[in-house]
């Protein structure tokens, strides 16, 4: 029913996109390195929760949605590029931070943790434009099946994705400690970060691809 080569696709998207420094990943790298790697791994099943939620709307609509008002969909897209242009300046602006900065947080409680995660996600315009007009593309329309094909390619994204935010989880605090007693790495990091950020930000407002009919 899926193919080979549409799991692998969804693979190099997820890869991709959950490699991108974004507001997933800079909540669960400052959360695991102030209050610990169990604070990380709660927070990350509030975030698992968000991607369960876009694809179910993604599986049983969003995309029709999109491809019905095309201005909606431009809106989102056009939103998202702007927002991860924010974030590409945020990291390479004078006196910018690095993702894994320490930075003073007030401990929160396991619900806040999960809450503050999940809500992080359904915010997050990589996730939303992930859902809507990434992963649609790989599903094969004259197989059938459209929404079984939907869940089990959205569950290799969040399988991808699950697997990589907990490595950076366990290992967050180790690299925190490394790039704090290296000034010139962790400068070098910020504008990696910044540059790919940037260049996210201009491939997908620039990008004339639109939402697959499901």
């Amino acid at each position: 029913m899926v193919n080979g080569e549409a799991v692998v696709g969804v693979v190099l998207v997820s890869l991709g996109m959950v490699l991108t420094p974004g507001p997933n990943m800079m909540y669960l790298v400052s959360r695991s390195i102030t209050q610990g790697r169990r604070a990380g791994l709660v927070s990350l099943a509030g975030v698992a929760v968000g991607f369960l939620a876009y694809l179910a709307a993604a599986t049983f609509g969003l995309s029709a949605v999109f491809t019905a008002v095309p201005q909606l969909y431009l809106t989102v897209k056009l939103a998202g590029a702007a927002y991860l242009a924010w974030l590409a300046w945020q990291a390479v602006r004078p006196g910018g931070t690095s993702v894994f900065t320490p930075v003073e947080l007030t401990p929160d409680p396991t619900r806040r943790l999960f809450t503050m995660g999940l809500l992080t996600n359904l915010l997050n315009p990589k996730a939303a434009i992930l859902y809507a007009s990434l992963i649609p593309q790989f599903i094969d329309v004259p197989a059938g099946h459209l929404v079984v094909q939907g869940f089990l390619l959205g569950g290799v994204q969040i399988a991808v994705s699950m697997v990589v935010n907990t490595a950076l989880i366990l290992t967050a605090g180790s690299v925190a400690v490394f790039l704090a007693r290296r000034p010139t790495w962790l400068r070098i990091q910020r504008y990696v970060t910044g540059t790919v950020l940037g260049l996210v930000a201009v491939r997908l407002a620039t990008d004339p691809a639109r939402p697959a009919t499901t």
